[in-house]
């Protein structure tokens, strides 16, 4: 087995291992869902049909972006920000490993972990409470890879937030605009097939929508065919490009580390 298999283990393991600490978590997310859920049943009574989603899609939508934001780490960083801050990157820059490759299967391991403490509840408490829709074998299926694609996008926008730290030397600034789009673009806040206009046009073809909102619509079974085929490519094809440029900006960071002492 190679290095990357037992980073994700090693990931895996690391955020699996406080059980309670991750199932307040998820009670947490699903207390928020049964508030968000209501002001989205309230939305659709008002104006039904809104966006292509009923009112069973919205509720759907809520518990299911509810059961994600662990798994995709909406709210969170990284790690690699206060090894970069104290000067600890310079170790993992001598690993037998590219720096990028290292903290991907360490995310993904994290991402897993999170999805089996965390996810459970949410889904849960909306399907015994509220209509719900739930996809066939071949709908979670296509979920499954839905999920894998928005883990990757978000891990590579906050590898290239993170890695601004080498230039900025704080990065409170920098993630506090980040964590804005990403609550408001991911769908997070709002199904973003309810943005007016324009606006809605371009939400969805930013990289934040494949940290949510495409897997949800792939849950909802508003992506089938060439529409799912063209989902999964929009996810695959920001995470190509995001990730590339991640790896440039890691050859460039490389030249700019300065550690204190030698």
């Amino acid at each position: 087995m190679g290095v990357l298999p037992w980073v994700w283990w090693y990931g895996l393991r690391r955020h699996a291992a406080y059980p309670l600490g991750s199932l307040a978590e998820s009670l947490t997310n699903t207390a928020f869902g049964f508030v968000r859920a209501y002001v989205l049943l309230a939305l659709w009574h008002a104006r039904p049909a809104l966006g292509g989603y009923d009112a069973a899609d919205a509720v759907t939508f809520c518990f299911l972006t509810q059961a994600l934001i662990g798994p995709v780490q909406i709210f969170g960083g990284m790690d690699l920000t206060e090894r970069i801050r104290n000067g600890d990157v310079a170790i993992d820059l001598h690993r037998p490993v590219g720096l990028q490759g290292w903290w991907l299967a360490e995310d993904l391991g994290r991402a897993t972990g999170s999805l089996l403490l965390r996810a459970g509840p949410p889904l849960a408490a909306g399907a015994l409470l509220f209509p719900f829709h739930w996809p066939g074998p071949a709908g979670l299926a296509a979920f499954t890879a839905a999920v894998a694609l928005g883990a990757l996008v978000s891990f590579a926008i906050r590898y290239l937030v993170a890695l601004g730290m080498f230039w900025l030397h704080d990065d409170r600034g920098l993630n506090a605009v980040t964590l804005v789009m990403s609550l408001f673009f991911s769908g997070m806040i709002l199904p973003l097939v309810v943005f007016p206009g324009r606006l809605g046009d371009i939400a969805l073809l930013l990289p934040w929508a494949a940290q949510l909102q495409v897997p949800a619509d792939v849950f909802l079974g508003h992506r089938t065919g060439a529409g799912l085929l063209g989902a999964l490519a929009f996810q695959a094809g920001w995470a190509a490009v995001l990730l590339a440029a991640g790896w440039l900006l890691t050859r460039a960071a490389r030249r700019k580390l300065v550690i204190h002492g030698g």
